[in-house]
């Protein structure tokens, strides 16, 4: 490990944590005494993104969650929640324990994911994705995210029974 400061190779690690998928290791170099950061992540595998038009691309998260971003512009998502839903995204693509996947699979997860989060997000994020062609099916798409609100909700009203 290299000091950023003054390129020493000899640092010792003052503390340690789990964050998110990553260590965070806080360093002190033994030559000059300054502190610094590191992350640890594991190595994953290549993934591959099959896009519209077949080319393929490196699967990036920080893509993601920049999309996931700008269909929550100027409404009230904390980004922690944006960054917990691209992590279980992309968790749950590395774990279809394929080497591509379709850019649509995704498509699918971030719609699923931002329904749960905000609607005004998931139609966003629906228009640009299903390329609605005009208002008509823009409009369907809303009533659709209506019926299954008004769905969840009958179900959290109802009555448990004790079994």
């Amino acid at each position: 490990m290299r000091c950023p400061f003054c390129g020493a190779t000899e640092a010792r690690v003052v503390d340690t944590r789990d964050v998110n998928d990553a260590i965070r290791r806080r360093r002190e170099c033994e030559t000059c005494h300054q502190r610094f950061t590191t992350y640890e992540r594991i190595a994953s595998v290549n993934l591959l993104v099959v896009k519209r038009d077949q080319r393929r691309e490196k699967f990036d998260r920080e893509k993601l969650l920049s999309s996931m971003q700008t269909s929550c512009g100027k409404r009230p998502v904390p980004t922690g929640v944006l960054e917990e839903a691209a992590r279980e995204i992309e968790a749950e693509l590395y774990a279809l324990g394929e080497s591509e996947v379709s850019s649509r699979v995704i498509g699918e997860m971030v719609m699923k994911r931002l329904r749960d989060i905000d609607g005004v997000a998931y139609v966003r994020f629906a228009s640009v994705y299903r390329r609605f062609e005009d208002i008509d099916r823009m409009a369907d798409e809303i009533e659709a995210l209506k019926a299954e609100i008004r769905r969840q909700a009958e179900l959290r009203n109802q009555l448990q029974l004790p079994l």
